[in-house]
């Protein structure tokens, strides 16, 4: 969810047995794009390898495990981040995190940008770093689409930012950042943010889709496109032979995956569905997700309370049950942001002081780390 200056899994029908080691290069990208090639990794990753069985996510040991952190905004809305390398650090080894949620923006990854030159290299190369922070600590690392264009680069008079619906330049993004970062065991794909105003049909296969703007950004215009469906672009990280876990988010902004067990569920393996809880959603979570999560393993992209307001204490009843409801359902968790503006902010300035919320998370991130440290 975007909330920049303002408040801001398919039938599992196989337990996935494929190795997360093997090293391979990519092909001709498409429209003259970028082609990555696999990128090494430390072969002492492999026991991080991720696979799901049923509606938990396993280890390559077989051993259930529970993914909770914090997402990092900025490269989303900025080619280099706000401190963002700075922050991954911080979450790592004061928040004591086990996975970080990296909203990015697929014009940035190709530098189709007005103010880049370097057919985003830099971008990469950054995003790189901080995956590879992320990798020597052991701890995962999503990569999520979070904005995109609807089928237009921004250098040729697109609108980058939020939409509803991923679309034909998303399919590019993921053909290389799945074919960059295939089988890193710390490395989870996040399809796209937060679909919204369309159908089930439309979001599982695609079809025509009307923008709306944002409710922060009234002005913005409604631009009518091809949309992309999440199976489109799953076939497409896997088609790269990458193996990694997929996350897929629901309709409503990310929170409504009711459609999974109505016929809509992506046709694959190693699967997450992922939902964004925020309060103003209300509390019909079994609806919503927690039916879901019954079938499936369930990850809680995005939640969080307070805005911008850094002392506030609303909705932290919202909070606690979220929690007991988080570790009753074996959901995974990343809370939204840790970040000064992109609220509902997790801190109140660059220093990391925790807000209200902020402490509530960090509290909660430190009783998880300490019984995962009792049981190794």
């Amino acid at each position: 969810m975007q909330r920049l200056n303002l408040l801001k899994w398919a039938p599992v029908a196989l337990v996935l047995t494929l190795s997360c080691s093997s090293i391979k290069v990519g092909g001709p990208g498409r429209s003259g794009l970028v082609a990555s090639q696999t990128r090494p990794f430390n072969r002492k990753l492999d026991p991080m390898c991720l696979h799901t069985e049923g509606n938990k996510v396993l280890d390559a040991g077989g051993k259930p495990v529970w993914l909770y952190g914090v997402n990092i905004a900025s490269l989303e809305w900025t080619n280099g981040g706000d401190h963002v390398q700075k922050s991954v650090s911080w979450a790592i080894n004061d928040w004591k995190v086990t996975l970080i949620r990296l909203p990015l923006a697929q014009d940035r990854w190709f530098g189709k940008m007005t103010n880049r030159t370097d057919g985003g290299a830099a971008y990469r190369t950054l995003v790189d770093h901080i995956v590879d922070t992320c990798a020597t600590a052991r701890v995962y690392i999503d990569l999520d689409l979070h904005w995109s264009d609807c089928g237009k680069w921004i250098n040729e008079g697109g609108k980058l930012g939020q939409h509803n619906m991923p679309d034909e330049r998303s399919i590019d993004f993921w053909h290389d950042v799945a074919t960059r970062y295939q089988n890193q065991p710390n490395v989870i794909f996040g399809l796209y943010n937060e679909p919204h105003d369309v159908s089930f049909a439309v979001w599982r296969d695609g079809g025509t889709a009307t923008d709306k703007p944002a409710r922060w950004n009234p002005s913005q215009a409604i631009v009518i496109y091809e949309a992309v469906g999440m199976q489109k672009l799953y076939d497409t990280v896997r088609a790269t032979g990458a193996t990694n876990l997929v996350t897929v988010s629901g309709l409503d902004w990310g929170y409504d995956l009711s459609g999974v067990l109505q016929g809509y569920a992506i046709a694959g393996t190693n699967l997450v569905y992922e939902t964004h809880p925020y309060p103003f959603k209300g509390t019909n979570w079994d609806n919503y997700f927690g039916a879901v999560s019954e079938k499936f393993p369930v990850y809680i992209g995005e939640w969080g309370f307070g805005g911008r307001g850094m002392n506030s204490t609303n909705n932290l009843k919202y909070a606690h049950h979220l929690m007991d409801y988080a570790r009753q359902h074996d959901l995974h968790w990343t809370a939204w942001d840790l970040h000064t503006t992109a609220g509902p902010t997790l801190i109140k300035n660059w220093q990391y002081e925790p807000t209200i919320f902020g402490q509530f998370v960090k509290e909660q991130l430190a009783v998880l780390a300490a019984a995962r440290d009792s049981n190794k």
